[in-house]
């Protein structure tokens, strides 16, 4: 079973920044495809930002181009996603997904697609007040 874990959550105000990380347990799997998703009150989870496993190519909702930033972290198995700009139409609960990655495979495309996902986290809650 791969454990995805998000943090870094919280309340800001309409125009800061936060950052999420998420973690997926490097004992399943070498590498993942990983995403991150959101989903507000009353509304439908809805993509935000994809990257490949190899890193080298992403995709963002054209809600959140030029102001969130999808990118691997340091760690094994970690992806952040720097949002700036936020707006408070950006409040909702933040999910991250991974896909165990094929590693014979290096020429891929960002996952947009919920159902492109095999493992979610349990979410973060974002929080931008106006």
């Amino acid at each position: 079973q791969v454990q995805v874990v998000e943090s870094g959550g919280g309340l800001v105000q309409a125009g800061g920044s936060l950052r999420l990380s998420c973690t997926a347990s490097a004992r399943s799997y070498s590498a993942y495809a990983m995403g991150w998703f959101r989903q507000a009150p009353g509304k439908e989870r809805e993509f935000v930002a994809a990257i490949t496993w190899t890193g080298s190519s992403t995709s963002y909702a054209d809600s959140v181009k030029g102001r969130f930033t999808i990118s691997k972290g340091n760690v094994k198995n970690t992806v952040l996603l720097q949002m700036n700009a936020l707006k408070t139409e950006d409040t909702a609960v933040y999910y991250c997904a991974v896909h165990p990655a094929d590693l014979t495979i290096t020429n891929v495309r960002p996952r947009v697609l919920g159902a492109e996902y095999a493992y979610w986290g349990q979410g973060a809650q974002v929080t931008v007040s106006s």
